[in-house]
Formats: structure tokens, C-alpha cells, sequence
């Protein structure tokens, strides 16, 4: 699974950098864990083992603003026998299939708030709270080298909100593919798109008749639909056994329902991300 006899799990691609690029900002790298040097004995002789990222990254303020803020980036990748935690920003997930081209386990995400602190007319929109989801995700990865090399991995992610402002659902769907294993170099190309239920796409694109009078964005009332699609291209090299770094470039385009918002329309369709971190592998 990769160059090197460490060989982390795969992480996918859209979720890995950083609370901003997990998807105000949907991210994730896909298969870096791996890059680099071996360190200690084959995968299958190791207990545990971790990978972490840390550094910072340039998201948008909220989905639909046209202004950027900074934000931390945080990955984990921490395997203990059979099983993987794979944390990507404000999302964690557990994956229970071990050793497989399969994965598949259940997911925590961690939706943040929006306040008055925000520029333009949305400041004047209803304050919405952070949210708690939770789900499962499935994933098969198929082809590639020996290196990893040519690789296309699948995955499949459904949440719906458990606590805070968000009681609805939300899915999204992605392709990798791992496009150069060479040396202590690493390169990963992904796309996905996201689909929300209609409590999902009001909360977060829709314009109450109250919002509407104290903003001056039109009122707008989304259905169950599509709400964006996205492309990302994460980078890595291995420094050493341990060390490296990591950078990952993503782009989102609004559609659908969402792209129908006065929020999105008054702010931007098309929403960039930018993250650098340094990594450590154990």
C-alpha cells in the first residue's frame, strides 16, 4: 500500500487539510500518509502507527463568501491493529475493514458557525450554530503499481445532524487517484460532488423573509438537491524517515440548489482553498 514498508491506510482526498479545506471547503489528500522512506518493520508487523499534519490554510468565511480567512489545518492518520482513526480537520471517521481494498466504518463532523462577524449583508442574516453529524462512509480503492502509483480510489459519505443547528442530511461522493509515487515525492488528484436534503440546503444557503427584509438579499427557499462540486490536488515529500510536508490546492463550484442562493449569488459561486503543513510519521 504505497512506498515504504510503514505504509498508512489511504486518506482520501478532499477532508485532509484542515477544519477550512474539510469543506467550507470540502478537502482531503488522498493516499500521503505513506510518502517517503520505510520506517521500522512491514505494516502488518506494527500495532500502531501514526501520521500527522500540522500547519495552516486560506478558506472562505462561510459557503458562498466571496472574503478568506486563516485557518489551522489538522490531519490524523492513527492505526492500531485492524483498525484506523482518520481525522481530517473537524471531521473524524473510524475505519473498521482493516487490511482490504474496502473501508467503511461510521463518521463524526463538526459543522462551525456562522456570526455576525462575517462582512456584507449575511452578518445581518440569523446567526446559525455549530452542528454536530454523524454517519458512515464506504470506500474501495482498485488498480495502481506496486508503488501505488495509477491507483483510483471510491468513496461514498452520508451524514445527518444529531445536535445544533443542522437536523438535516447531507452526501457526498468522491473519486482519487494517485497520480506520482516517485521517491520521497507524492502527488494526488480528486473530485466530488455533495448533495444536501432540503432541511440541510435551508440552513445553510436559505434566506428566511425576516433575513431577507434586514439583509436586502432576496428570500430564497431551497429544495433537496445538488450543492456543489469540487477538485483538489494534494503534494507531499518525505524529508526523512519521519518528517515531511504537505500541501494541498482545492476548488468548489456552487450548483444547484445552492448556486440559486442570494447568499451565494451576492458572494461567490466558486470558492478556492489553499493549505501548507508539516507532517510526522510514526
Amino acid at each position: 500500500m504505497g512506498v515504504g514498508s510503514l505504509q498508512l491506510r489511504r486518506l482520501t482526498a478532499r477532508s485532509v487539510m484542515a477544519a477550512g479545506l474539510a469543506s467550507a471547503a470540502p478537502a482531503a489528500a488522498a493516499d500521503l500518509a505513506g510518502a517517503g522512506p520505510a520506517v521500522g518493520g512491514a505494516a502488518n508487523d506494527r500495532v500502531f502507527s501514526a501520521f500527522i499534519a500540522l500547519g495552516g490554510a486560506i478558506v472562505p468565511e462561510y459557503a458562498g463568501s466571496s472574503r478568506y480567512k486563516a485557518a489551522p489545518l489538522g490531519v490524523a492518520n492513527v492505526t492500531w491493529r485492524s483498525f484506523e482513526l482518520q481525522v481530517r480537520g473537524p471531521e473524524a471517521r473510524l475505519d473498521v475493514l482493516g487490511d482490504s481494498p474496502w473501508d467503511a466504518g461510521p463518521v463524526l463532523k463538526y459543522r462551525g458557525d456562522r456570526d455576525h462577524d462575517v462582512k456584507g449583508p449575511v452578518r445581518r442574516l440569523e446567526k446559525l450554530d455549530s452542528a454536530l453529524d454523524a454517519g458512515g462512509f464506504i470506500g474501495y480503492r482498485f488498480g495502481g503499481d506496486a508503488r501505488g502509483q495509477g491507483e483510483i480510489g471510491l468513496r461514498l459519505t452520508a451524514l445527518h445532524g444529531v445536535a445544533g443547528e443542522n437536523d438535516g442530511f447531507s452526501a457526498k461522493a468522491g473519486v482519487s487517484y494517485a497520480a506520482l509515487r516517485w521517491g520521497p515525492f507524492r502527488a494526488d488528484v480528486d473530485a466530488d460532488l455533495s448533495y444536501g436534503s432540503a432541511s440541510f440546503n435551508r440552513t445553510y444557503f436559505g434566506v428566511t423573509a425576516a433575513g431577507a427584509a434586514r439583509s436586502g438579499l432576496r428570500r430564497y427557499r431551497p429544495d433537496a438537491g445538488l450543492t456543489d462540486v469540487g477538485a483538489g490536488l494534494t503534494l507531499a515529500y518525505q524529508f526523512d524517515d519521519r518528517w515531511g510536508v504537505i500541501g494541498r490546492a482545492s476548488v468548489t463550484r456552487y450548483v444547484g440548489e445552492a448556486a440559486d442562493s442570494s447568499i451565494v449569488k451576492k458572494g461567490s459561486a466558486t470558492a478556492g482553498a489553499l493549505g501548507l503543513g508539516v507532517s510526522y510519521r510514526y
